[in-house]
């Protein structure tokens, strides 16, 4: 075999490791992906079957319940929506009704968003910027809803 055959097959060979080692990583990454979606895109069905994601807003006043043990559930909204949350786990010192929060989970087959962790907002000035537009489209739709005659959910 020519020398000129040797690197040919030694190029086709580090193409093809190269090219399997970058489908591992790409997949590795897209597995571990999780996208923010407000309670109105959940109520739209624009969330991703069977996948981990966060959702975020605020969590609905008097909609907090506490159940055995360590479970918690509890309603989070973005003012035109809401989407009721399950999580069982030691939840953040910062959590309370009416204030910011981010759970991340997947939706469970009766609608409700389980929960594998609750985030709180961090101090009272600070929100996500993603938890705060979902907030402002929630609050526009609502405020547009109301001018039209409809009751706010």
């Amino acid at each position: 075999m020519k020398a000129r055959h040797k690197r040919l097959g030694f190029l086709l060979v580090g193409l093809v490791v190269l090219g399997a080692a970058s489908w591992l990583v790409f997949n590795a990454l897209g597995n571990n992906l999780s996208y923010f979606f407000s309670p109105t895109e959940v109520a739209e069905n624009k969330v991703p079957a069977d996948h981990v994601f966060r959702l975020g807003g605020l969590v609905q006043p008097g909609s907090v319940e506490r159940g055995e043990k360590l479970t918690v559930r509890f309603d989070v909204t973005d003012n035109a929506h809401t989407v009721k949350v399950a999580y069982t786990g030691i939840l953040p010192d910062l959590f309370k009704e009416g204030q910011g929060v981010i759970a991340q989970g997947r939706m469970g087959p009766d609608g409700v968003f389980v929960a594998e962790e609750v985030l709180a907002k961090h101090d009272e000035n600070y929100m996500s910027p993603e938890v705060a537009e979902a907030l402002e489209k929630g609050h526009q739709k609502g405020i547009a809803d109301m001018a039209k005659g409809n009751k706010p959910l």
